[in-house]
């Protein structure tokens, strides 16, 4: 860690910077530059090969795609020195550009045609929903693959590892480890199937959304088709009834669904730091790591720790961006523009949350012997068992008689069978019921697990 990182008032610039490296290159002032840069240099690509307006040679479109492949963050920083000279960030990228193609004739004689006809959120909302749609295929699916993989294997793995439930944290009916993970997993992937196919709008019709501009400088040119093609043609989707801003409904749909995401898997984190506690797991001991400043013998669950606290974080601030970004006063004000630049902050502590919840689970052991002897010290699940066989043959007050014998007890093998012996139940039943033990009454836990 260098100075500067130990001087920034963030930690995802500090002390989390490392794990944090591919967000900065979308997120950052200077993410957020380039992707204006592509923006505008797009925009004049489809001017200059409008028949009415333009031909753009080989030469010169080379010369554009170059300045957004070799766009630097000293590019940025000149961009910045322009906007403290204009006070104005997307005016500035303009004139960056107006700057760039001064060597070319071809593109220094067409140079107003540079942010032509747009506001600066024409530029701005394209370029937070290519930021968006970058961040989603660099960063965040690819981790929550990893993670959901990993989930995924230790389901299969455990599929038939019996443990007992505990529903409002009493011994309940009993599952297996792989199926409890299972359920995560299926929560997971519809959230992520959600993501991955959830749009992002995008607007370029001027400043109050009805192209008064193009429409008078060109008035032959079908402006609405003609913007259609450039938000496809960027790979995102087309919003045609708009103010000057774009309102950012999908942008909120977008955060919903990570914001889901992230509860399933605070929910998780709880949940696996419970097992923890009652020893269901044990953690894998790193060497040279250190649990506690005073304890030597402790291996805190500090993973699970981690993330659930980034997680509260991120989701604080999603929600936040999902209440404020559609609301926008009358067509247009700029409170939206500083929460837009938290973005990255939100995905920042989002991506920490996923990084530390699959950390944490690759260091988990199940402690058999644990599980196993908590199951077989509650042998008065089988209540649920045994009252529902004999509903189905018609004894009377079958969950009540249950009730009276379980309610609040510890039942052991033994007391249990005893009971069983005296019901007027088939002979066959009788022997199933007898034959039954906590472990084994699982239902289709394994095979759900199996399946996932």
């Amino acid at each position: 860690m260098d100075i500067s990182s130990l001087m920034a008032i963030s930690p995802l610039d500090g002390r989390y910077q490392d794990k944090v490296t591919s967000l900065r290159e979308i997120f950052s002032e200077y993410g957020l530059i380039k992707h204006r840069i592509i923006v505008e240099i797009r925009w004049l690509e489809l001017l200059l090969n409008l028949p009415e307006i333009g031909k753009l040679s080989s030469s010169a479109k080379k010369q554009l795609d170059d300045m957004i492949e070799s766009f630097s963050p000293i590019d940025a920083m000149q961009i910045k020195k322009i906007e403290a000279r204009i006070n104005h960030d997307v005016k500035a990228v303009e004139y960056f550009i107006k700057e760039r193609i001064l060597d070319h004739p071809e593109l220094k004689a067409v140079s107003e045609l540079i942010h032509f006809g747009c506001t600066s959120e024409d530029i701005n909302n394209l370029a937070y929903s290519l930021m968006l749609k970058n961040a989603r295929e660099q960063c965040i699916l690819p981790l929550l693959n990893d993670l959901v993989a990993t989930m995924r294997c230790d389901a299969h793995s455990y599929a038939d590892l019996s443990m007992l439930a505990h529903t409002h944290g009493q011994p309940a009916s009993p599952t297996t480890l792989g199926k409890e993970i299972a359920n995560v997993v299926v929560r997971l992937e519809r959230q992520m199937d959600q993501l991955t196919h959830a749009s992002l709008f995008g607007k370029m019709n001027g400043a109050s959304g009805n192209y008064n501009a193009l429409a008078i400088a060109y008035p032959n040119i079908d402006w609405q088709q003609q913007s259609e093609r450039f938000i496809t043609q960027l790979n995102l989707t087309w919003n045609p009834y708009t103010t000057q801003i774009e309102p950012h409904d999908s942008l909120a749909e977008w955060f919903a669904i990570i914001l889901r995401i992230n509860t399933i898997l605070l929910d998780f984190n709880r949940d696996i730091w419970g097992y923890i506690a009652i020893h269901y797991f044990k953690q894998k001991s790193l060497p040279g790591e250190v649990g506690s400043s005073t304890m030597p013998h402790k291996i805190n669950p500090i993973d699970f720790e981690n993330s659930e606290g980034n997680l509260g974080i991120a989701n604080a601030l999603l929600e936040h961006m999902i209440a404020k970004l559609p609301i926008s006063r009358w067509q247009r004000d700029l409170s939206d523009s500083t929460v837009l630049r938290n973005i990255g902050v939100a995905l920042g502590y989002t991506l920490l949350s996923y990084q530390a919840t699959l950390k944490g689970i690759k260091k988990l052991e199940p402690n058999q012997s644990v599980i196993t002897a908590d199951l077989n010290q509650h042998w008065e699940v089988l209540g649920e068992a045994i009252q529902t066989m004999m509903r189905r043959y018609q004894l009377e007050q079958a969950y009540e008689q249950l009730k009276d014998f379980t309610r609040g007890k510890t039942l052991d093998q033994a007391t249990l069978q005893q009971f069983i012996t005296q019901l007027p139940l088939p002979d066959t039943e009788k022997k199933r019921l007898l034959a039954l033990t906590p472990q084994h009454y699982i239902g289709y836990a394994k095979e759900l697990a199996g399946k996932v």
